[in-house]
């Protein structure tokens, strides 16, 4: 970010407290502008949440915390430490996975040869050398693309291929042109099994392996460079930057929906929030869904701030159990992974049937347990567990509308049909009524309005989707985006990213008589990025 002097009353707003409003606002705080952080929720996260279930609290958005070197150099900005705020457990297992019907089951793990030595052992040796040469690709396009996608302000087609140069260029162009992540894992891997445990890559942006581009293979060095779990769940890392964000001076005003956006003159000039107070602001920092803007759930005049995401390009919705629950009969680790036999039927009924999976892959997520599989709670003990399927992002659907309304008579059987999915790898699953939080893509839409359940803003299909997704900077002076739903893209340390380009670009404005300036983050003074450090 620029060192030179910001006038010190320009006041901004920042709409939603999740990862990306939390960062933003702690950013600005820092550089000395009065900020007020606003949000409908009585607590920071956004999708970042907790739920209480049979007295213990569970995690129930993003379980997994990767790229620890984003909240590194954020938290370097911000004149903090991240394990003074912190406690965080790195996982050698990374996940567990079975197969229905099948006995094996394969761990990868953070170290990629223990993973290479797994998969021969689970399938051949050749396909272990297969893994190895797939990830050796996958650190190549990471490399490529950190810095002039992942650091950058939204770039086009034009801009990215200037900054990638042509080594950048030749590195995309060995993935094959236009390729999808399927068809490019089909390229690495003659076990079907394989294939389908590393397209699931693309369900960590809410898209379909046989629609999403053949980048997404990146994810692989992602968890190569690491996988933490945080002690108080997830949910505790909002809950740390809220802290932070207020000693470092942000005013936090919770429970306080924006009903508003208001404009003078075109330009941004505060929010109104639901009880009828306005607040002034001379800039304000939008992070939620960009389709709440453009539907009008924040006023007609900021509409246009945004082109609407149609229904069919919506990402993944789910439905998750959140569970205090007796397991038996597979020794489950902290991330585990079941699937089921035809996986492209699961994909062809969310997006093109719109419907629940008839065989949807199963993520259980036990937040109890350790790399040993040995629970906190001791054997037989009630534990937390996060179970999820995939599912359309239809919750906004009017009854009478011939689409699926998720109630009961449609999750009922998709929960039998995955404690089924899971009795047939091994694991039994046990509670009472009162042990269950169920939630649907129904409920989703009320969390997060505008999104039909959507839980990572448009779908990442196709390779021109990584330049649909909305700018930092939006076409209306002083209004700023942040958030899953916007450019670098979802997950917590993407969205964490967006905030601190959000902020960055409202700062390079406030420098700068021109708003035509695309930001770059800089690799910060805190830590190198994790590919340059693992590759040392």
């Amino acid at each position: 970010m620029a060192t030179s002097a910001l006038p010190s009353d320009h006041r901004v707003i920042v709409v939603g407290a999740g990862i990306a409003g939390l960062v933003s606002a702690l950013l600005l705080a820092c550089r000395g502008l009065p900020v007020t952080l606003v949000d409908a929720a009585p607590t920071p996260g956004g999708k970042m949440r907790q739920v209480q279930v049979d007295g213990v609290g569970i995690d129930a958005g993003p379980t997994v915390f990767t790229m620890r070197w984003v909240f590194d150099q954020i938290l370097a900005e911000a004149g903090a430490d991240l394990d003074a705020l912190l406690q965080l457990r790195p996982l050698s297992v990374l996940a567990r996975h079975a197969w229905r019907g099948q006995a094996q089951t394969l761990d990868l793990f953070a170290d990629r040869q223990q993973s290479a030595d797994a998969i021969a052992q689970f399938s051949s040796p050749a396909e272990a050398r297969r893994f190895l040469a797939f990830c050796a690709q996958a650190q190549r396009v990471y490399s490529t693309l950190e810095g002039p996608y992942i650091r950058s302000e939204r770039p086009s087609l034009f801009s990215l291929a200037g900054d990638l140069g042509p080594r950048g260029l030749a590195v995309l162009a060995g993935l094959g042109p236009f390729a999808s992540l399927w068809r490019s894992l089909g390229r690495h891997f003659h076990d079907a099994r394989l294939q389908q445990l590393f397209g699931r890559y693309a369900t960590y942006c809410g898209a379909s392996p046989w629609a999403a581009p053949a980048t997404l293979m990146l994810v692989a060095q992602v968890e190569l460079d690491g996988v933490w779990a945080v002690d108080g769940g997830m949910h505790a890392v909002a809950r740390a930057l809220s802290q932070l964000a207020q000693r470092r001076g942000v005013q936090l005003q919770y429970g306080q929906p924006v009903q508003e956006i208001m404009l003078r003159q075109g330009r941004v000039c505060g929010v109104r929030l639901a009880s009828g107070q306005a607040l002034a602001a001379d800039s304000v920092v939008f992070n939620g869904d960009s389709h709440a803007l453009a539907s009008g759930l924040l006023g007609g005049a900021v509409q246009p701030a945004v082109t609407p995401t149609a229904r069919g390009d919506r990402s993944l919705s789910a439905v998750t159990w959140a569970l205090h629950a007796r397991s038996s009969g597979f020794p489950l680790v902290r991330h585990n992974v079941f699937f089921d036999a035809d996986y492209r039927s699961e994909f062809d009924d969310i997006f093109a049937q719109r419907r629940l999976p008839r065989q949807g892959t199963v993520y259980v997520c036990a937040q109890d347990r350790d790399d040993a599989a040995q629970a906190t709670g001791g054997a037989g003990q009630p534990e937390r567990l996060l179970c999820l399927v995939n599912a359309p992002a239809d919750g906004d659907q009017a009854a009478g509308s011939g689409l699926r309304s998720f109630d009961p008579e449609e999750t009922d059987p998709c929960e039998q049909r995955s404690l089924a999915l899971l009795r047939q790898c091994g694991l039994t699953l046990q509670w009472q009524p009162h042990q269950q939080l169920r939630t649907t893509p129904q409920d989703f839409h009320r969390l997060f309005p505008a999104t039909g359940g959507a839980l990572y803003g448009r779908a990442t299909h196709g390779w021109m989707s990584s330049f649909s997704r909305p700018s930092a900077a939006s076409s209306i002076p002083g209004l700023y985006l942040a958030g899953g739903s916007v450019h670098p893209g979802p997950g917590v340390p993407m969205a964490a990213m967006s905030g601190r380009l959000a902020a960055a670009t409202l700062l390079a404005h406030l420098d700068s008589t021109s708003r035509s300036r695309r930001v770059h983050i800089s690799g910060g003074i805190s830590t190198p990025s994790a590919t340059t450090a693992s590759t040392a």
